[in-house]
């Protein structure tokens, strides 16, 4: 049955890797950064639009605040970029923010802080693939008729992608990425060009639509309000920016500064492509609207629930290069493309936490080893199952799930930075050299400011989006930090129960004597096979077990066992109810109440098939009888199998498929002809 499975998944992830080749799958920073930035560099395929979808409710005119908000997007993507640079520096351990905020602020900030990024990555795997696929519907209709299917079709075979290994998809992800940085950066210098050299008039699909205003003439704290919530959604450009911190260990050496060098590079390019975007939006007349079939107005009509609304950067493209001309047509797939594969963002950090956290006991400790690949497999699933299970809830729908995304990620980035403020704290307390504490100081600053600004962000978060579905994220916080808890309490609940005594006293170790028995159904094979082995185990008493549930069958028995000589004694039990179990167990825990520093020993014998339905025809008696017995303090369970001939069918033909190559597996080159050796005659 392991050899049927192991095919498929050989196809599927590839040959298994040796631990000792981990070094080789260690990431350059070109490729480092397509695998660790593809999500904020993406972003900026939906964050412009959600500015100015927030800004539509109060009209065309409000879209003048646009330039603003980017300036305030950039000026807070700095402050992080170079915040976690500090983070890279002090951490290269891989924590990142959890590691931080463990360390200075103590285990309760840790957990909130993985908590939140757990749900960040979730939600960023839910949010990239579903506004993929709207991407993409944009283009081929049938995509966006199956969203959802879509969606989940997406997510299963990007984790395929990621099983292989963090090196071999960041391979696959590194052309598409780049490719969508060349695209946009050419839209942005060629549309620059056309309107700033050619003085050409460029217009989006939608530049002589009219928005109608859901608040007309907005002013004053409704105004602010406004303003804050869609700077909230355009903060979505720096989901995914911690990613880096959390991934250092898969960085060449040296380690923390490729790491510090990618996040610069991410930075420059992601406010760049986000400011350049909105500028060409603005330019082009682009409008966007929450409610697209009733508040975009055309020739004096309502567009219709019919009307498709393209994202900003399809119809920034369609008015830079033209509908459907070939530079058009690349963007949006490399768009649409990227989309997908920003989800590897949270692919390569999720599991990467994963297991740093069930090294610490708060998650299970299936989490913490690497699979076939040297991946963390389970890490990947889990994030697989989990953003799968939201896709389907939401439908696929990324204006109503990117409501619930980037609650989680300032609650990290907050928590961080003033954990970082406490790291400079207690170093520079201690730290004499001058030249060392000016480096901490300048630090110290930009993780100070860092800290108010993702503060303030995080206030202005909430208090935009809570009930738009931020409270969704939270609660999900909540769980998670919840189910973190209760796991660690297992796990310490267990290690304490389990904790070997520095000087263990022999009587308190050793049972004083073994009482074997020997569960017999019939006199056969495999009876006589559990009775010989129990013999050889010599102790302080045996005995052979029977249930009589067949009167005619218990006599044949001991008619039997009296005729073969068997000098082992024969206890049988009525069970006048026909039951099997309850009546092995009641006599065994009667043994342990007569003699509780005994051990009692419980053989079975069972049948060892090689078909998968086999199992379901024998050994049901046995696997209930293990169960009930695992939970008997004192009582030991011992099988004994007995192989079938099915079984050793099926171990032949284990044997054959080991030995079989496909053809073009094994390479034979040219026989060397030897000299042959002198016989000796004598």
């Amino acid at each position: 049955m392991s050899k049927l499975t192991d095919l498929p998944k050989r196809i599927l992830i590839g040959r298994a890797l040796r631990s000792d080749k981990l070094g080789e799958t260690l990431l350059p920073k070109r490729i480092a950064l397509p695998v660790f930035a593809s999500d904020p560099l993406s972003s900026v395929a939906y964050a412009p639009g959600e500015v100015l979808l927030v800004l539509s409710i109060a009209g065309v005119s409000a879209y003048q605040f646009s330039p603003w908000i980017a300036l305030a997007v950039v000026v807070l993507m700095f402050t992080v970029v170079a915040s976690y640079r500090q983070n890279v520096h002090a951490y290269p351990s891989g924590g990142g923010d959890y590691e931080v905020a463990t360390t200075n602020l103590g285990p309760r900030a840790g957990l909130t802080v993985a908590s939140a990024l757990l749900v960040d990555y979730v939600l960023t795997v839910a949010v990239s693939i579903a506004s993929g696929v709207e991407n993409l519907g944009s283009a081929i209709p049938f995509v966006v008729e199956h969203k959802t299917a879509a969606a989940i079709t997406a997510i299963v075979l990007l984790t395929l992608m990621n099983l292989r290994g963090v090196k071999e998809s960041g391979k696959l992800f590194a052309i598409p990425t780049y490719l969508f940085v060349a695209g946009v950066f050419i839209m942005i210098i060629w549309g620059a060009f056309r309107g700033l050299v050619l003085g050409d008039t460029m217009h989006a699909p939608t530049s002589d639509f009219e928005i109608k205003a859901e608040h007309e003439g907005l002013a004053g704290f409704a105004l602010v309000f406004l303003l804050l919530r869609a700077f909230s959604s355009g903060c979505a450009a720096l989901t995914g920016v911690e990613a880096i911190s959390n991934g250092v260990p898969a960085f060449r050496k040296p380690k923390s500064r490729n790491a510090a060098t990618t996040l610069a590079m991410m930075g420059l390019l992601a406010v760049t492509m986000f400011c350049g975007i909105i500028g060409l939006a603005m330019a082009t007349g682009v409008k966007m609207a929450e409610n697209p079939a009733r508040d975009l107005i055309h020739n004096g009509v309502p567009v219709g629930a019919d009307y498709v609304q393209d994202p900003v950067i399809s119809q920034v493209a369609a008015a830079v290069f033209g509908d459907g001309t070939f530079f058009f047509v690349v963007l949006a797939a490399a768009t649409a493309l990227v989309l997908f594969l920003a989800a590897n963002t949270a692919f390569n950090g999720f599991p990467v936490l994963g297991s740093i956290l069930a090294q610490d006991r708060y998650l299970p400790r299936q989490l913490h080893t690497r699979g076939d690949r040297l991946a963390f497999s389970n890490g990947i699933v889990l994030l697989a199952g989990a953003a799968i299970l939201l896709t389907w809830v939401y439908g696929a729908d990324s204006t109503r799930l990117i409501q619930l995304y980037i609650v989680g990620v300032f609650v990290s980035f907050t928590l961080s930075q003033i954990g970082m403020v406490r790291h400079w704290n207690r170093h520079l307390a201690t730290e004499k050299d001058q030249a060392k504490r000016r480096r901490m100081m300048r630090s110290r600053a930009i993780n100070t400011f860092g800290a108010f600004l993702t503060g303030t962000v995080l206030v202005v978060v909430l208090a935009t989006k809570f009930t738009h579905g931020a409270w969704v994220a939270l609660l999900g916080m909540v769980i998670f930090y919840a189910t973190m808890t209760a796991i660690r309490r297992h796990y310490d609940r267990v290690a304490e129960e389990i904790a070997a005594d520095e000087t263990p006293a022999d009587e308190k170790m050793r049972p004083s004597r073994v009482h074997s028995i020997v569960l017999v159904s019939k006199l056969h094979r495999p009876t006589l096979r559990a009775l010989a082995y129990a013999k050889l185990i010599r102790s302080g008493k045996l005995e052979a077990l029977s249930i009589s549930v067949d009167p005619a069958e218990t006599k044949a028995l001991r008619e039997d066992w009296e005729r073969r000589g068997i000098d082992i004694p024969l206890k049988i039990l009525d069970s006048p109810y026909r039951e099997v179990t309850r009546p092995v167990i009641d006599y065994v825990k009667n043994l342990r109440r007569e003699s509780p520093r005994d051990v009692v020993s419980v053989y079975i014998p069972e049948y060892v098939v090689g078909h998968w339905y086999e199992h379901f025809l024998h050994n049901q008696s046995a696997l209930r009888l293990k169960g009930r017995l695992l939970f008997t303090p004192g009582v030991m369970v011992t099988s004994v199998p007995y192989q079938l001939e099915s079984s050793e069918a099926a171990k032949l033909r284990a044997r054959k498929r080991a030995e079989w190559n496909a053809p073009g597996a094994v390479r034979r080159g040219p026989v060397e002809r030897r000299p042959k050796e002198p016989v000796n005659k004598g």
